[in-house]
């Protein structure tokens, strides 16, 4: 062992939803704080990827978010900005359960340890080995900017979702929006009303769903992201599953002419986007509402991915590795997902420790 490597069973790797979730379950299944495992951050504080969404991103608006384990989020005010509302309920969550989250942490790499059958966790703030890991560090601080010919040429202003900074930036300007997602509809209906002119490109026709989200429908969407992620495919996400909610908001959106979708352009210019059959629309800004890919860059020593790209999951253990667990990856990547990884997670790892003896 290297000097100064400070030994824990468990090195769990963000504290947001599904961080935090593990968390609790290590610590109901005997494991103690600082003792037997941490939790390292790198954000400055509580809150995960909430804490950096845009202010008009009110908790009113927030879709589906679900409590933590063991204490309800009660009261809180629908008009508040979700990053101050779930920012302020995951703090006193770690107080209450006293989580010692250590932050702001940044996580270089996961290696091989010196021969033991540990991993060496090699962060800013000093080396940790660990038994198992806990990977819980979903996909905010990974941007997906698509490529396409000209990009480089646009005089505008390129943005994504991850930079966006409300609506009332775009006062007076045309603004295309890219992505069928859920951003994507929502940053529209935003910016419409300030905006001198919005244009909508998606790659594939939207799909708008009626009816109720049930269980069952819920089930059936998260299995086949699962199926993707046991075959070591990159997951996509729930949202391209499930097609996007069709309420009121959404239907005077289509009504208004604003969600009315183009099809995917083929080449930016300086002035603008255009298609392959002469199309064009000048713009000033182009927000890409594209999503994000998992940010597990600091796993690459360990050569989890497959040939298909991903990394092949078992609920949430890497097959190739059952060391190391990816909460909030592929089908837990919801909050109620990150839940119940959390427990999954926690029962799997205390199964494998209990088999293998501790290192002294």
């Amino acid at each position: 062992m290297r000097e100064g490597v400070r030994e824990v069973d468990v090195v769990v790797i963000g504290a947001g939803q599904a961080g935090l979730s593990s968390a609790y379950h290590l610590q109901r299944t005997g494991f103690a704080t600082e003792r037997d495992f941490v939790v390292l951050d790198h954000a400055p504080h509580p809150g995960g990827a909430w804490q950096f969404r845009w202010p008009s991103l009110t908790y009113g608006k927030v879709h589906g978010m679900h409590a933590l384990p063991g204490m309800e989020l009660t009261n809180a005010d629908p008009t508040r900005p979700s990053a101050e509302v779930i920012g302020e309920y995951f703090d006193t969550y770690e107080r209450a359960f006293d989580l010692k989250v250590r932050r702001p942490v940044e996580v270089r790499a996961v290696r091989e340890g010196d021969g033991d059958g540990r991993l060496l966790v090699e962060t800013s703030d000093g080396d940790w080995s660990a038994r198992a890991l806990i990977n819980a560090t979903g996909t905010w601080d990974r941007p997906f900017w698509p490529r396409y010919p000209g990009q480089e040429t646009f005089r505008g202003r390129q943005l994504h979702t991850a930079q966006y900074p409300g609506p009332e930036e775009f006062a007076g300007q045309r603004v295309v929006v890219v992505g069928g997602g859920a951003s994507g509809t929502q940053h529209l209906m935003e910016i419409a009303p300030y905006a001198a002119e919005t244009t909508w490109v998606t790659r594939r026709p939207p799909v708008f769903r009626e009816g109720p989200f049930t269980e069952e429908f819920g089930r059936e969407a998260v299995a086949l992201v699962e199926e993707r992620v046991r075959q070591g495919l990159p997951p996509k996400s729930v949202v391209s599953v499930t097609g996007l909610p069709l309420n009121d908001a959404i239907r005077q959106a289509l009504a208004d002419g604003v969600l009315d979708r183009r099809p995917m352009f083929d080449r930016i210019t300086p002035e603008g986007v255009e298609w392959a059959d002469g199309q064009r629309v000048d713009a000033d800004v182009i927000l890409w509402a594209t999503g994000f890919r998992a940010a597990i860059d600091h796993l690459a020593p360990l050569r989890l991915r497959e040939p298909g790209g991903g990394i092949r999951v078992e609920g949430t253990r890497v097959v190739t590795d059952p060391r190391v667990h990816l909460v909030g990856y592929g089908p837990s990547a919801s909050t109620i997902g990150a839940n119940r990884a959390g427990r999954t997670a926690v029962r799997d790892i205390r199964r494998l420790l209990d088999q293998e003896p501790a290192t002294v």
